[in-house]
């Protein structure tokens, strides 16, 4: 298969499969679960099935010292960026905070543009413009949420250290499998959660005490943590850390169909326009990725 068709199937589903969050936190969080105990179990259960199929596939669990600390930092800019998400629907409405977030495909290209001095063509300046509008469109008119200061900083901070990981890992081209990528960032990514979760109160760990909760964890692990990364590192290795945060855009979307089918939330006009402008900007990127190559190609 082609690389950037590889790249871009992997970013489609990855945004996809972390659309689904909602499905299992909001069950969690019915039950009086407080959020460091939902990313511990969350990205613990995770940890521990990617290094179950390491051990399966005999896959080697070494790494250098320069890839400790790039994948040491990485779990800590991915454990930042969750906890001041999650903390962020204490302060706004998730549907406000969840739309703000999508500013790190903006991001992204600005520190590619400045820090690196990639060329930021026209195509991605309209796909970013495009999805970020289908984006406050899905936001819906009917939202009681308020811009609490407190919540856009958590949601900025948020996405600019999940900007940053996206740009780590494109720029530092470690040379390992997704999986141990994954594996060793989540186990540094646990590592902070952990620690953090002694600091107050409200925030230590708590015990699953049901099935139903271990399931959710479960899902919640499988899918938008072990699919949804694994794929993300795909996708950024094959088309690049601008190309796959655009396609990022299908994470709000999912949320959206997510409401509409399992919540029961209404499908207006507002919801069909953020939609059809969503799939216009991924649509956008996909065919002038596609362009790209039949020129490098051609020459």
């Amino acid at each position: 298969m082609n690389s950037k068709v590889k790249g871009t199937i992997a970013g489609v589903v990855a945004a996809v499969c972390y659309g689904t969050n909602p499905l299992g936190a909001k069950f969690l969080y019915a039950d009086g679960i407080n959020t460091n105990t939902v990313l511990a179990h969350r990205f613990g259960i995770a940890m521990i099935i990617l290094g179950i199929i390491m051990l399966i596939r005999k896959m080697s669990f070494k790494i250098t010292k320069r890839e400790l600390g790039i994948l040491a930092s990485l779990g800590v800019l991915f454990a930042v960026s969750s906890m001041t998400l999650y903390s962020s629907f204490l302060h706004m409405d998730a549907g406000i905070a969840s739309t703000l977030l999508f500013v790190y495909p903006m991001m992204v290209a600005l520190i590619m543009t400045i820090c690196f001095k990639e060329k930021l063509t026209w195509v991605t300046v309209v796909s970013i413009l495009l999805a970020f509008a289908g984006v406050f469109l899905l936001n819906g008119a009917n939202s009681e949420g308020t811009l609490n200061a407190i919540g856009v900083i958590l949601v900025m901070v948020s996405s600019l250290t999940y900007a940053v990981y996206i740009v780590i890992i494109n720029r530092t081209q470690i040379k390992m499998p997704s999986i141990k990528l994954t594996f060793y960032v989540l186990l540094f990514c646990v590592s902070c959660i952990i620690i953090h979760s002694f600091f107050r109160p409200e925030t230590h760990l708590m015990l699953l005490t049901t099935p139903r909760q271990y399931g959710f964890a479960l899902m919640l692990a499988i899918v938008p943590s072990i699919m949804a990364l694994v794929l993300m590192a795909v996708s950024i290795r094959n088309i690049g850390s601008t190309p796959s945060a655009i396609l990022g855009a299908l994470e709000p979307l999912t949320a959206v169909m997510i409401g509409i089918f399992v919540f029961k939330e209404a499908f207006t006009l507002r919801l069909a326009g953020g939609i059809v402008l969503i799939l216009s900007g991924v649509l956008l990127i996909i065919l002038g990725k596609k362009s790209n190559s039949s020129q490098q190609n051609s020459n």
